[in-house]
């Protein structure tokens, strides 16, 4: 029996099978419904892509659907020609006889067949190519448009993970098999009009059109439910990717083989497989068995109909020809109808899978400005800051990560956040920048609500690194451009930004300087820089994007005590005209911060200049004194170490 919800796209748990017989004519209208939505999708994308696809591919369907039909015409008649010369009824000569000329026009079908079986494989390819490049591109740009709120939710990675499977050739196969259906029901409808003019077979086509409908039913029934497990056992499918990505991830492979990964991960896909494989082979076996038993009752009709034409053959009803032209009819009606089932049953099994594809582009972005005209951010000046009762979660909990935040930064002022892992420094980052929206609360930039800003004119004026910054696998020059990518690419501004974050000093020493090429993901002669390099590179990013807001996320965390001291003395450079935003664990860099903010549990738990909180003895107290603490201890060990003889001999 078929599953509930035979239903299509945004409407699919909506769609329900009818309840009765009145309910019928409901359930077909969305049916129907949402399957042509789907397939005029299919049709504006490609059409988009390029019109002469659709064109070329109706073009050929026509041939292919015709060109069949007259080969069986002709095969007939050479027959029929053949055993009326070896009886002695016709004396011409063979070379200028009706048999010669036939052969001619035989093959020259033939060769016309194979010419378009040719250029239509050749069409399908480059169409599938555009189509491809088409699709993944609107996932792209689809991709920019996402709040970074949706990269926290699953749901959203499968219907992203869902959208990249349809960007294959699942469109143009679609397409392809909508015009080769086009060709087959041209072939069907000429060779029924072959039966239908048969001398006592016309009931014959009713007969093949009878056994056909079983298999129609079990086909369609089974392409829903192979529809329903797949998108059931999503899960298990990100699961096995993961598995497998993990043991092929370049930045994880040391790690997996050090700790002796490799078993485990491999198990737990392994794991993983052998439940999502145990369903699909069971939907596999029942769907064999019911096409073997209806595969058995076709082969006995169309042994009853073989022996009905042979006995009309040998009463001298019809002729040799005919034999072969009826025969071929009745293998051709059932074939045709055997693909008209099975094209149309993959053409509704992947309008299904297209719908994946259709409800990733119909997320609507909820960062964007909230009114018709938006405002435009005044740039080249220090700015204001302030948040006011901010509240934050993150979507799909209920637990929040900011409580009631306040605070207000005037225009030339640096800010320092300091806090424990988890206090929610990075996250007031985010809102700040407007990757998330406040769950509660507002955040003014020079008295403008920032969700009054047009977004791309808001995210200009900000130059940030994040902990996790970005590594691309482009040249050294580019990765610097990358910060300012709108400004033309200028190798002066460039090197001075790599000079003000001492990143110059190695990137001069690279075999081709700033032109080359970092990661050896797409050149084989692509150097790998260490963590501390490439937070060096990522703030030249910063320096080159001269924006007006300077974000830095624990900026220095990768680099050693004197090239931290060297990046903090160019931000006091820098910080002059613009304003500064920065955390960081090392707390002796907040010294120089005209606000010092401590978060604690997504509370602002204090804030003031250094001296004020050491005055306070508070959170901040403790977190400095710990931690210079812990240097003195350190650098003592270090100087007990240099004055003890034996420690001394190991050293040396």
């Amino acid at each position: 029996m078929p599953p509930g919800g035979w239903g299509f796209g945004p409407n699919y748990a909506k769609v329900q099978p009818p309840k009765n017989i009145k309910d019928v004519p409901r359930y077909l209208k969305e049916l129907l419904s949402g399957f042509f939505s789907r397939f005029a999708y299919i049709i504006a994308l490609v059409w988009k892509t390029g019109w002469w696809i659709l064109f070329s591919m109706a073009l050929i369907a026509l041939l292919q659907g015709v060109t069949p039909v007259i080969s069986s015409v002709i095969s007939r008649n050479i027959l029929n020609a053949l055993q009326m010369s070896a009886f002695g009824q016709t004396k011409e000569s063979f070379w200028g006889s009706e048999v010669f000329y036939l052969l001619v026009f035989f093959f020259v079908v033939q060769a016309l067949i194979r010419v378009i079986g040719t250029v239509s494989s050749a069409i399908n390819r480059i169409a599938g190519e555009k189509v491809v490049r088409q699709v993944k591109t609107q996932i792209m740009e689809k991709s920019r448009e996402i709040d970074l709120a949706s990269f926290d939710q699953p749901a959203f990675y499968e219907k992203l993970e869902n959208a990249n499977r349809e960007a294959g050739n699942r469109p143009i196969q679609i397409l392809s098999q909508l015009f080769f259906i086009i060709s087959t029901v041209i072939q069907l409808v000429s060779y029924i009009i072959i039966m239908v003019s048969a001398p006592g077979l016309w009931w014959s086509v009713f007969l093949i059109a009878a056994v056909s409908i079983p298999s129609t039913i079990i086909t369609f029934i089974y392409r829903r439910k192979n529809f329903d497990y797949v998108r059931r056992r999503s899960k298990d499918r990100r699961q096995m990717n993961y598995y497998s990505d993990l043991l092929v991830n370049k930045d994880l492979v040391k790690e997996v083989r050090l700790f002796d990964l490799s078993d485990t991960l491999i198990g737990r896909f392994q794991k993983v497989f052998a439940g999502y494989y145990k369903g699909l082979v069971k939907l596999i076996r029942n769907e064999s068995v019911w096409h073997t038993v209806i595969a058995l009752v076709t082969s006995v009709s169309h042994l009853a109909l073989y022996l009905i034409i042979a006995v009309k053959v040998f009463v001298g009803d019809i002729l040799l020809g005919d034999y072969a032209l009826y025969t071929g009819a009745i293998i051709s009606i059932s074939g045709c109808i055997s693909s008209l089932i099975a094209n149309s049953a993959t053409i509704y099994e992947g309008t299904l899978f297209i719908d994946n594809l259709i409800a990733f582009m119909n997320e609507k972005p909820t960062v964007v400005p909230r009114i018709a005209e938006p405002k435009r951010v005044s740039h080249g000046k220090p700015h204001t800051i302030e948040f006011s009762h901010v509240s934050f979660r993150y979507p799909g909990t209920d637990r929040d990560v900011l409580h009631d935040i306040n605070l207000k930064l005037t225009p030339g002022e640096t800010m320092v956040l300091v806090g424990l892992n988890g206090a929610g420094k990075t996250t007031l980052l985010k809102l700040l920048t407007r990757l998330y929206d406040p769950t509660d609360g507002e955040i003014y930039l020079d008295g403008v609500d920032l969700r009054d800003y047009d977004v791309k004119d808001l995210y200009s004026m900000f130059g940030i690194i994040f902990q996790d910054f970005g590594k691309y696998a482009v040249t050294a020059g580019e990765n610097i451009h990358f910060g300012g990518i709108h400004k033309p690419y200028n190798p002066e501004e460039i090197a001075a930004a790599a000079r003000e974050s001492n990143a110059s000093g190695y990137i001069e020493q690279l075999p081709l300087g700033y032109d080359t090429p970092l990661m050896r993901i797409f050149e084989p002669d692509g150097l790998e820089l260490s963590i501390g390099q490439w937070q060096k590179l990522a703030i030249s990013r910063a320096f080159y994007s001269q924006s007006d807001v300077l974000i830095l996320d624990e900026p220095t965390a990768s680099l050693d005590p004197i090239a931290e001291q060297e990046i903090f003395n160019q931000f006091d450079r820098l910080r002059t005209d613009k304003t500064t935003i920065f955390v960081s664990h090392r707390l002796s860099s907040a010294t120089v911060a005209s606000l010092i903010v401590v978060l604690e549990n997504g509370r602002v738990a204090e804030t003031g200049t250094h001296s004020e909180l050491m005055d306070k003895r508070g959170k901040y107290y403790e977190l400095f004194s710990t931690q210079a603490k812990r240097y003195i201890q350190d650098k003592e060990a270090v100087l007990a170490q240099a004055h003890n003889p034996t420690t001394a001999e190991h050293l040396i």
